[in-house]
């Protein structure tokens, strides 16, 4: 436990001195946006693509790995959007809610840091998570808000979904990545290089904005927030070792990657999708706050867990 540990903390070092540079207004907002993005549409990209193009589709697409996954997402969902409706909330707040339960920080956390404790070879079940995430349940928020705000679905809003998804760039960097490796191509080294040395700079940078990004967000609505907090860090990554372990029976390495993800706290990208759509943002502040904090020790206890340290 100590040594799995000693091996997060760097990780969560680089986040709390971003925190640090934000706090004190060294690193004001606007820098963190701006580094964000270079993360976002170069760095992480690059990463996600060298990691697509050195894998075949075998190595990220499993169904029951999938299956196990949306099984153990779905109830987790499900269940805090029940404890949403039992409080009364409209269902624009009950799909916030439900998002933060089971939408974790994979992309700029999980990648970085699962390929570090895990080794290289969970790239594959970490892309195929990531895959999940982004087309499955940013999806479902954006419909399940839009419905209930319209009181129906248009066409447009599937047309809205899908160029939503052609312009995220890591899915862009996933697909094209995979095109290359089932077309058998190498890259060239020259290429390689470029990649690794732009996909270095994902995780310094990643880890750093996502510490200045927390500096501005504030501890409101606790008993929310600890709730939300409690459904992902520990409701999460227990439903998805069920469906897993239990019911679907996942090969034992590619199960544990997929509960270390599970164990992840809130996304950021929840919060830009709340702040956009003018739903809950502080709440989700809040929830991404304290389990980014709690998650210090509870991924370390998930990592010791799932690989007997």
């Amino acid at each position: 436990m100590l040594a799995i540990f000693l091996k997060t903390l760097p990780f969560f070092a680089l986040i709390g001195l971003g925190w640090f540079a934000g706090r004190t207004r060294f690193f004001p907002e606007v820098a963190t946006e701006y580094l964000t993005r270079f993360v976002f549409y170069f760095a992480l990209s690059a990463m996600l693509f060298r990691f697509a193009a050195k894998l075949s589709l075998a190595e990220i697409f499993d169904a029951r790995f999938a299956a196990a996954y949306l099984t153990g997402c779905l109830a987790v969902y499900l269940l805090a959007t029940l404890v949403a409706r039992l409080r009364g909330i409209p269902a624009t707040e009950m799909a916030v809610e439900a998002q933060c339960a089971v939408i974790g920080n994979t992309g700029f956390l999980g990648v970085p840091l699962l390929t570090a404790l895990l080794g290289p070879e969970a790239a594959g079940p970490v892309l195929m998570l990531l895959a999940i995430d982004l087309i499955v349940f940013s999806s479902l928020i954006t419909l399940i808000i839009t419905g209930a705000r319209e009181g129906h679905l248009s066409p447009r809003i599937f047309k809205t979904l899908a160029l939503g998804l052609l312009k995220n760039p890591m899915i862009v960097a996933m697909v094209l990545g995979l095109a290359v490796s089932s077309a058998n191509l190498t890259l060239p080294a020259p290429v390689d290089e470029f990649l690794m040395i732009l996909g270095a700079a994902a995780t310094p940078g990643a880890l750093f904005a996502i510490g200045a990004s927390l500096a501005s967000k504030t501890a409101e609505r606790l008993s929310v927030a600890l709730w939300l907090s409690f459904a992902k860090l520990a409701l999460h990554p227990l439903a998805v070792a069920i469906a897993a372990l239990v019911i679907f029976k996942v090969e034992p390495y590619a199960a544990g990657v997929m509960i270390a993800a599970a164990a992840l706290p809130v996304a950021g990208n929840v919060y830009i999708l709340a702040r956009n759509y003018g739903v809950a943002p502080q709440r989700v502040s809040a929830s991404i706050l304290i389990s980014t904090m709690v998650s210090i020790v509870t991924v370390s206890l998930v990592v010791a867990w799932i690989t007997g340290a």
